[in-house]
């Protein structure tokens, strides 16, 4: 048995292709994130990977739309997206598969 911790994580990122990391793989990057009201994530996109995104706890602006704990929103490879913390926000991020350097800023 191994043991971790969240925060010991990269902006906690805990599975993926990356260091450090609870399991490393090339399958899948998951993360747990909490963002205070006001923070803001630029615009961006990901040419392989899609990008699922639960709102566990909170609200967040996602490209403009607004969404409450409970929402699960997919962004596909090549859309472009932008996030805003209404409140403070905790995430759950799950993209397939693990690519390195996937982000591109718009």
């Amino acid at each position: 048995m191994k043991a971790f911790r969240l925060q010991d994580m990269t902006k906690g990122w805990f599975v993926g292709d990356f260091n450090p990391v609870a399991l490393r793989t090339q399958a899948a990057e998951i993360a747990v994130k909490t963002y205070p009201a006001g923070t803001l994530e630029p615009r961006h996109v990901h040419k392989v990977a899609p990008e699922v995104t639960l709102i566990l706890s909170g609200s967040a602006l996602i490209n403009g739309q607004r969404f409450e704990a409970g929402s699960i929103v997919v962004i596909e490879p090549g859309e472009a997206t932008e996030f805003e913390a209404v409140t403070e926000v905790t995430t759950v991020v799950v993209k397939v598969p693990s690519v390195a350097g996937d982000k591109y800023l718009c």
